[in-house]
């Protein structure tokens, strides 16, 4: 019965894979529901705060933000890749991944530098891999991401664009579309567009009053509204992260136990035949005497 061992162990194997499995899928659900809730409660400040930038950027004042302008002298591209800390999330992370070699891609081919700010760690290892120039980086955010440690190393690209030395900004992350269903983004952060800033369809075009004045307000205002479509990103993505956990620990506990049942099939057969194979034995044994 050397076979019959074999096989016991490898079931026992399996189902401690399977109780690994069961457990990690049920922390991913319950930390799912706080990654929405936190997503859900982030989106009404950022809405709001589009509408008024919107709205700042129609209001023509005397004063022009550099966010505001297109740059197309520096041959130099800036991204800000948003992905997970952890594996085991199914391919949220390689879809994602893949939109980011595709446009690095493209850019190569243009003839345009790209400088990158990784947010995650497995983004921070796929930019090392494929040779690209990482001006910063933020790792180990957990479970809720907090503005003041992105504000750092996301602004490196904000000044450089301000000073001229970047083309336009783009930000890669995964959209949180529902438990079963993810979709990786590529939005282009800077140069604001008057596409993603929309504004109020019903409201009609007017002019602020500027306390202290209109350079001040602006210039404090889009940068809180740039820091709030990352901060929007990241929270998206850790949804995303544990909606995709779960749904690959459910199909991973779900395949360990049709291996089991398979396995336990196999064993019975092959217990059943060396007891078949004994009985025979014992059968010739006593019609020989």
């Amino acid at each position: 019965m050397a076979a019959g061992k074999e096989i016991r162990g490898k079931i026992k194997s399996v189902e401690n894979t399977k109780k690994i499995t069961k457990a990690m899928e049920m922390v991913a659900a319950s930390k799912m529901r706080k990654a929405q809730e936190r997503m859900r409660a982030a989106r009404p400040y950022s809405d709001k705060i589009r509408n008024i930038a919107a709205n700042l950027s129609q209001a023509n004042p005397e004063y022009t933000h550099p966010f505001l302008v297109k740059q197309s002298a520096a041959k130099t591209v800036g991204v800000i890749v948003v992905t997970t800390d952890k594996g085991l999330c199914g391919g949220m992370n390689t879809n994602v991944l893949r939109q980011v070699t595709n446009k690095v891609r493209e850019l190569d081919g243009q003839g345009t530098k790209v400088e990158a700010v990784a947010i995650g760690n497995k983004g921070l290892g796929f930019l090392n891999r494929i040779g690209a120039r990482v001006v910063s980086q933020v790792t180990g955010l957990g479970d809720t991401p907090h503005l003041d440690k992105l504000i750092g190393p996301v602004k490196v690209l904000l000044d450089a664009y301000q000073e001229g030395k970047l083309d336009a900004v783009y930000l890669f992350y995964t959209k949180f579309i529902n438990t079963m269903k993810q979709e990786p983004m590529m939005d282009q952060l800077l140069p604001l567009s008057a596409e993603r800033m929309q504004a109020d369809k019903s409201s009609h075009a007017w002019d602020y009053i500027y306390e202290p004045d209109a350079q001040t307000v602006i210039d404090e205002l889009l940068v809180r509204y740039v820091e709030a479509l990352i901060y929007q990103a990241v929270a998206e993505n850790m949804a995303s992260e544990q909606s995709a956990r779960m749904v690959a620990m459910k199909a991973a506990s779900d395949n360990a136990g049709n291996v089991i049942g398979e396995l336990k099939l196999v064993y019975n057969k092959t217990r059943q035949a060396a007891i078949t194979k004994e009985l025979s034995e014992i059968v010739a044994g006593a019609a020989a005497v």
